[in-house]
């Protein structure tokens, strides 16, 4: 039985988890897609101009890489309010289980979701609207681009696909001209 538990991030805990974690790993989940369809009003834009930032959709056949974070059970319950208050901005806990690298699996890891029935979420759009968006939106977490760069990024320093991010990355970087 393990102590403490898991929490998988697919977007900026990826890259500023602000926890405190005994381990880290790459895991992916399957069925599920990443997707710029969230609004941010509250760290990456403002109300009125929010920013796009990543939930996931159930996607059969597919799957998403992200980390998981392994947290002591003394820290556990402080983690999670830290995250519940992060992720106010229309997100949901969700109880998922993931792939290792090996194949091996981890049950009940937690993450944070976004469904298409909060307030705040956005949904599809045309591409070069969604860049668009995200090159104008800051919030008073920083810029929208830099979430996306920095996302991008660290996929592709695991030598990791994602179309979706990939696409919208290289959609924002032709704006900026």
């Amino acid at each position: 039985m393990r102590r403490g538990g898991i929490v998988f991030g697919y977007g900026s805990l990826i890259f500023r988890p602000d926890i405190e974690f005994k381990s880290r790993e790459w895991v992916r989940v399957s069925d599920w897609s990443r997707r710029f369809y969230q609004g941010s009003v509250d760290h990456r834009g403002v109300p009125g101009a929010p920013g796009r930032v990543a939930t996931l959709l159930p996607q059969p056949g597919s799957h998403c890489w992200g980390v998981a974070y392994h947290v002591e059970e003394a820290v556990y319950g402080a983690m999670l309010e830290r995250l519940d208050i992060r992720e106010v901005g229309g997100y949901d806990r969700r109880a998922v289980t993931v792939q290792r690298r090996d194949g091996t699996a981890l049950q009940d890891v937690l993450m944070y979701l976004a469904t298409p029935d909060n307030p705040g979420y956005l949904g599809a759009a045309p591409i070069g609207a969604m860049a668009a968006q995200i090159l104008r939106a800051r919030g008073p977490s920083g810029e929208n681009r830099e979430y996306l760069y920095r996302l991008a990024a660290a996929l592709r320093a695991e030598a990791l696909e994602d179309p979706h991010v990939f696409g919208l990355e290289q959609a924002v970087r032709d704006l900026e001209g």
